[in-house]
């Protein structure tokens, strides 16, 4: 039983510590990162991050989340996810 218990405070701990490090990781500016960078964004690997960078330099600066629309593979549902985590 002390096992289990251990167990889950163990687990409750660190649930805790990643949620405080995720809210400490500053947002991305997708209009100055590069591939690697894009990447760590939720959904965005190598190819739509070169997909974020070819649109933005064809097209110009994002302004806005819903601007992100604009790169082919990204729609509403990837923007919501993108909202707090990218800037401008």
């Amino acid at each position: 039983m002390k096992g289990i218990v251990q167990g889950l405070l163990l687990a409750l701990v660190l649930s805790f510590a990643g949620t405080a490090m995720a809210q400490e990781v500053a947002p991305i500016n997708v209009n100055t990162a590069d591939a690697e960078l894009l990447t760590e964004l939720p959904g965005v690997g190598p190819s739509r991050a070169q997909a974020i960078i070819d649109e933005r330099e064809a097209n110009g600066e994002f302004e806005s989340a819903e601007d992100l629309t604009r790169v082919s593979g990204i729609g509403a549902s990837t923007v919501e996810a993108l909202r707090d985590q990218v800037s401008f």
